[in-house]
């Protein structure tokens, strides 16, 4: 797999699985819901803890949704509610 075309640091989106420039993608983290856990958008990057990388895109949210990506990328048991990260690429797409 060839990354010539991405200057900086690359990752690898969990929905649609491509690699992208970083700065190109929405990182998420794991965040306390009421009893459960929630995945958070970080669009600053600085968030503690473990992240995932998104493509800002519903299609590429749907593949991850489709695929439970988050809780392997984000190495946590159980379900994750996604209602801040659908809700996030609501207001900025």
């Amino acid at each position: 797999m060839s990354t010539d075309s991405i200057s900086g640091p690359a990752r690898t989106c969990v929905g649609c699985r491509q690699r992208a420039a970083k700065h190109d993608l929405l990182r998420v983290v794991a965040g306390e819901r009421g009893q459960g856990l929630e995945v958070v958008p970080d669009p600053s990057g600085r968030a503690p803890g473990r992240g995932a990388h998104l493509h800002p895109t519903p299609e590429c949210l749907e593949l991850a949704l489709r695929r439970r990506a988050f809780p392997r990328a984000l190495k946590v048991q159980g379900r994750l509610a996604t209602t801040a990260v659908e809700d996030h690429l609501h207001q900025h797409h």
